[in-house]
């Protein structure tokens, strides 16, 4: 049940407590918040809409799991709370974390890896620093012990998507939280043809999909298994709330993804990454 509170507008002016970019970030990787206090970060013009923007489902006294049901209004509240002209001005004014951070590690593994250690490419808003040649193809895996698995995530991939991917042909990226989502980030995997997306099967894995989808278009490719009926006892996480189960479904229809929809409603349940890997 979607929950707005009407006297928070009147205390819009209240902008103590964590920055609007933690709450944010809290949003993008699922985690709960305190809405109300949220709602007072809010420019005007947001809190008017924040009905049609957010939808809302209280979990614990003063929490809320929040999803987004308008993403273009969404990023333009993420370029509005990284305002600042760089993360030293933001801490000149009192709080860095009000602007996104300008440079970004990411791991990577590669096919001309010396040994067994993913390679580190640091990414700058005006430079990247990488030591390997990109190949054609990128899977960005959300969870770490999945992408230290990388082959059996490779394996995973080529039978999901009916084609050869190896490390000759396929970079492999950690892409946890909302890393992934960073504008620099974002920038860097245009780059790539292909951008296949392994993630948790769940609103949020579908949400970070979505985010990256509105960005780079057809290039990123959603990792699923083509048919899900093997995969229907892997399904154990409960979510979280009635909203966050609704989103997924919601999402996944979107995007046309209609077993993995039907697998959500026949199982009541999500399927964390880890499962790919139980064999």
């Amino acid at each position: 049940m979607s929950y707005f509170a009407p006297q928070l507008i009147r205390n819009s002016k209240n902008n103590r407590g964590a920055p609007l970019n933690d709450y944010l970030e809290k949003i993008l990787r699922g985690q709960p918040i305190n809405y109300e206090a949220f709602l007072k970060k809010l420019p005007e013009s947001f809190r008017r809409r924040a009905r049609d923007v957010f939808a809302t489902d209280r979990v614990q006294t003063n929490r809320w799991i929040v999803t987004v049901l308008d993403e273009a209004a969404f990023a333009e509240l993420q370029n509005i709370a990284q305002a600042p002209a760089s993360r030293v001005d933001a801490a000149k004014k009192g709080n860095s974390h009000r602007h996104g951070t300008e440079v970004s590690f990411l791991l990577v593994y590669h096919q001309v890896l010396a040994s067994g250690r993913p390679d580190v490419a640091v990414i700058g808003t005006d430079s990247v620093d990488m030591g390997f040649h990109r190949a054609r193809s990128v899977l960005v895996v959300e969870n770490e012990r999945n992408f230290y698995q990388y082959l059996q995530m490779l394996d995973f991939a080529s039978e999901a998507l009916g084609r050869h991917v190896r490390l000759t042909n396929c970079d492999v990226v950690l892409g946890g939280g909302n890393r992934i989502t960073r504008g620099v980030v974002l920038d860097w995997l245009a780059g790539y043809e292909d951008v296949f997306c392994a993630f948790d099967y769940d609103a949020g894995g579908l949400q970070m999909f979505s985010t990256m989808a509105a960005y780079l278009g057809d290039k990123a490719i959603f990792v699923q298994p083509r048919d899900w009926q093997p995969w229907l006892a892997r399904f154990c996480k409960l979510p979280d709330s009635t909203e966050r189960f609704t989103r997924a479904v919601s999402l996944a229809e979107g995007f046309g993804f209609m077993a993995l929809a039907e697998a959500f409603r026949s199982t009541g349940k999500f399927m964390e990454q880890e499962m790919i890997l139980d064999e």
